[in-house]
């Protein structure tokens, strides 16, 4: 009798343990940290969003340096977590390798694409929304000129800058456009020094509406653009409330739902592997309106806005993708 309470424990254990292993979320954050106001923040508001509603806790870890990225990954397999997540292009490399290690262990990532049947490709369209909060920066702006602060030169960023040049334009053809990067390495995303100099150098030359995609970077661009009684724009998570009046809005990248989504599938039994592009249609992309913003940003701005936004879902506007061949239509 004894023997088959200690089965029928052992098996009950082990259910519980496998269980576990199943649904046991884990979240690699880049560069710049979990609290970045911007990308990864969103990242953990959707890990946070997801324990708060199944009671089901979550593994983080922070990267410091980009040798971490198979470590972080390889010590968060071998201790069956899964879906692990890495948040950010620069995870791709490593994940390509690591998801081969490890085949029965589920990965996702964001911004990039793992040609692996066990990972979960996390892209946005973000030529959409920032299309959008372009066509926002030309109907506020007085002075004809406008700014783009990107965090690390590469394709990614780029394609934030070229949708918004394309919406501006849609509203204004002769608006002036000034972009600038913060730098070619990971530490472009975590330098609020040099994001701030580079949106004073724009501010200087006229513009009054300065979008930054540059993670903590950004928000050295947006206390400047506060500082000189201009007006920000925020990107990944809703950034608003920094400097309410002063942030025109912000173009949200739904990261948090994305990650919240994959949790939640795996929890229920429908996880996929594969790509998923997630745009306006899907509600990945967007731009904010809410109590920090709404003596600035009126009806007829929104309006314009949504009516864009309605065409693009319909495929009447067509938002370039730099990306697709690293080129920009002005």
């Amino acid at each position: 009798m004894r023997v088959k309470w200690l089965a029928a424990a052992a098996a009950v254990l082990f259910a519980g343990n496998a269980y576990a292993a199943e649904v046991s979320p884990a979240v690699i954050y880049d560069i710049g940290g979990k609290h970045d106001k911007s990308f990864n923040e969103s990242a953990f508001a959707g890990e946070e969003q997801f324990k708060k509603d199944t009671g089901i806790g979550y593994h983080e870890f922070e990267i410091q340096n980009p040798s971490q990225y198979d470590q972080a990954l390889r010590n968060f397999a071998r201790r069956g977590y899964q879906p692990i997540i890495a948040i950010g292009f620069s995870q791709a490399q490593a994940l390509e390798k690591v998801s081969k290690e490890f085949p029965k262990i589920q990965f996702g990532i964001v911004d990039a694409t793992v040609d692996a049947p066990n990972v979960r490709s996390l892209v946005f369209r973000e030529e959409e929304g920032s299309y959008l909060v372009g066509m926002l920066a030309a109907l506020k702006s007085e002075t004809g000129k406008i700014g783009f602060v990107g965090g690390m030169d590469i394709p990614l960023i780029r394609k934030f800058a070229c949708g918004y040049v394309q919406g501006a334009k849609a509203v204004n053809p002769k608006i002036e456009i000034f972009q600038n990067m913060v730098g070619t390495t990971g530490d472009a995303w975590n330098d609020p020094v040099k994001g701030g100099e580079l949106a004073k150098s724009q501010l200087s030359r006229g513009a009054d509406v300065i979008y930054t995609a540059a993670g903590a970077s950004g928000l050295g661009a947006m206390q400047a653009a506060a500082d000189a009684k201009k007006y920000s724009i925020g990107v990944d998570s809703n950034q608003d409330d920094l400097h309410p009046g002063s942030v025109l809005t912000s173009m949200v990248k739904h990261v948090d739902t994305a990650i919240y989504s994959a949790n939640m599938d795996m929890k229920d039994g429908k996880w996929t592997g594969g790509a998923k592009v997630l745009g306006l249609k899907e509600n990945g992309v967007g731009y904010t309106s809410d109590q920090y913003n709404k003596d600035v940003l009126t009806a007829d701005m929104k309006s314009k806005a949504d009516e864009a936004k309605a065409k693009i879902i319909s495929g009447e506007i067509k938002v370039h993708d730099y990306t697709a061949d690293n080129s920009c239509p002005m």
